[in-house]
């Protein structure tokens, strides 16, 4: 029998493991019109979202003319041929790694409770032939993405690397227009001639791109300049932005934070609120009925000691609370040790107002404000940290002044890498850009300080102003401006690493990134309505496409990804354990160790 019982799992239907017979489709030889003979009978245990796990048993038949061997179809559409699970569990494990971002444990519940039981390792394994099937159906479909690409008059070719410690970059090639992934790659560095295949392919599978948006890589630029000639060439402003502002306040910025670092900052603040704590949970009352009674001014005295104790260690923590002051661009546009000093500024210069006036003439002790007040006296007073934080604030509205120019990353801006800038035409940007830098080279003292500055807006002028580009569409010519910042790929590379820490849970992404195939990225694609119909070619689902993929291929790219995993060996991980590896390896090129190795080898 061919038909299949769907929709309820087979521990609920039977009591056992159920047992479904498959033949082929064929009774005849479709060749010579032969009746097909019985070959052989096998059996094997199916996995699948719909039944759960059941026994698949197959007749075989063969044409006894010309010896041709048939299968079930129906078999091969279920599963991977030599495979335990379904297709579409390949594809449910898929979509709850990669677009719920569940844990493995979690995903085991989600699919226990539809009767299909898996291991952690058989998650990892499932996810992994997910990306591989999606990458050759992705494969497949080039010249249908193609099409529809230029459908929309072509694509504007964004480009980005990720990397963290030491790991090999993820660089991604994204459409501006559709924002569909179009080719990933791992590479060791963001080198020209590791980058100039990667174009080539682009270039070979999706032709020449309307226009190209990247970072200011020497790398990136000198492999578009090889591949793409005369092709339209922008810098992505948010990261002309980025770089400009980190030649111009990192070495300010990290020697005050430094400074910080040595004063113990951090460490005596944690240290004066653990003792504050300490001392207000010995208090009879809550905090909250203190407080209150004080501010209506029916506080006892017995309470009233403790005003000023709470107060402090209210101002200690509202110090730490100092990220709520950054935007979510990351440095340089915020600078949260900055932020940080400023509100202990603040607090300090609180303290030293009220530290000889009670606040209330019942208020009889104001100890904590005199502990906290001398405790950071000293530190917000350092000339050496001053001096950094004038140096340090002068260059940051020089380049807050530029931010505001070019309209983008604002300083009173929110919206972090979600920003794509201001809507305004790039020949209003040019003119105050413009204007900026007239500014700069008016004064001779600006035009030294800020010389670094004005030598890059020289350098990348022309790829910074864009006007519209005319594209050819299914309605006629159009006119599109190319996207001014990289943040497609930049929230796609953050939206990657925060599902990594959401499954993993480190905070390190070097090993996920070291793990995790190239192909991951075409994931985010799935989202996208028009490139689902495109890849899925007439198939109802993904899991139907899938089973149309030649297994040889996925067999291919399964041994390929093993042999391209970064692993140490037990032995080399055992070496490296400790701090003593070079003594290690003295020892074992010492004159007492050559000799030994002599005596064993004449023994």
């Amino acid at each position: 029998m061919n038909r299949l019982i769907v929709g309820v799992g087979a521990n609920v239907l039977f009591p056992e493991k159920p047992t479904i017979h498959f033949y082929p489709e064929n009774r005849k030889c479709p060749i010579c019109k032969s009746r097909l003979h019985v070959g052989k009978t096998r059996k094997k245990t199916l996995i699948t979202m719909d039944i759960g796990a059941f026994q698949a048993k197959e007749t075989v038949l063969f044409c006894p003319d010309d010896q041709r061997v048939f299968h079930s179809e129906l078999l091969r559409q279920l599963a991977p041929i030599g495979g335990t699970f379904g297709f579409d569990v390949i594809v449910e494990t898929g979509r709850l790694l990669f677009i719920q971002s569940l844990g493995n444990q979690e995903i085991m519940k989600k699919l226990a409770a539809k009767n299909v039981f898996v291991s952690e390792r058989e998650i990892s394994y499932l996810g992994r032939k997910f990306i591989i099937y999606l990458a050759l159906t992705h494969r497949e479909s080039q010249h249908r993405l193609r099409n529809l690409l230029s459908r929309n008059g072509g694509y504007i070719l964004h480009v980005d690397g990720t990397c963290e410690g030491d790991s090999p970059n993820l660089f991604c090639g994204l459409d501006g227009i559709s924002e569909l992934v179009l080719d990933t790659i791992k590479i060791p560095s963001e080198k020209k001639e590791l980058l100039i295949p990667f174009f080539e392919r682009i270039k070979e599978q999706y032709g020449k791109p309307v226009a190209l948006v990247h970072d200011m890589g020497k790398g990136i630029i000198a492999a578009v300049e090889h591949v793409f000639p005369g092709t339209h060439d922008f810098i992505c402003h948010f990261h002309f932005l980025r770089d400009i502002g980190k030649d111009l306040l990192l070495d300010d910025y990290t020697a005050f934070q430094k400074r910080l670092r040595k004063l113990k900052v951090r460490p005596t603040l944690r240290q004066r609120s653990k003792y504050f704590e300490s001392k207000i949970n010995r208090v009879n009352q809550t905090v909250e009925e203190i407080m209150e009674n004080f501010e209506s001014g029916v506080c006892h005295d017995n309470a009233l000691e403790h005003v000023p104790l709470i107060t402090t260690y209210a101002l200690i923590n509202w110090v730490f609370e100092y990220s709520g002051e950054s935007s979510g661009y990351g440095f340089p546009f915020d600078r949260p040790y900055l932020d940080f000093y400023r509100r202990l500024k603040k607090v300090h210069r609180l303290i030293e107002e009220i530290k000889d006036t009670n606040l209330r003439a019942e208020m009889k002790d104001n100890k904590p404000f005199l502990q906290f007040y001398k405790a950071f006296k000293e530190i917000v007073e350092d000339k050496r940290l001053n001096d950094l934080r004038k140096s340090l604030e002068q260059k940051a509205k020089v380049f807050d002044k530029l931010r505001t120019a070019m309209r983008l990353a604002l300083p009173e801006g929110k919206q972090g890498l979600n920003d794509n800038g201001d809507e305004v035409d790039m020949s209003t940007i040019q003119a105050r850009v413009t204007l900026f830098k007239n500014w700069l080279i008016s004064d001779p003292r600006r035009e030294v300080t800020y010389a670094g500055m004005i030598k890059q807006l020289g350098k990348y002028w022309d790829k910074l102003f864009a006007d519209p580009l005319p594209i050819i569409t299914g309605n006629g010519i159009q006119y599109i401006q190319p996207q001014r910042t990289n943040n497609i790929l930049e929230r796609f590379f953050r939206g990657e690493k925060q599902r990594g820490r959401k499954k993993s849970g480190m905070a390190s992404l070097s090993k996920t990134l070291k793990a995790i195939l190239a192909e991951t990225p075409l994931v985010q694609n799935l989202k996208n309505k028009e490139y689902m119909e495109t890849i899925l070619n007439g198939c109802a689902n993904l899991a139907e496409r899938f089973s149309k993929i030649d297994t040889r291929l996925v067999q291919k790219e399964i041994e390929k990804a093993k042999n391209n995993t970064e692993k140490i060996s037990p032995f080399i991980k055992k070496l490296i354990t400790g701090s003593d590896l070079t003594l290690k390896i003295s020892a074992m090129f010492s004159e007492d160790s050559k000799n030994s190795a002599n005596c064993h080898l004449r023994s």
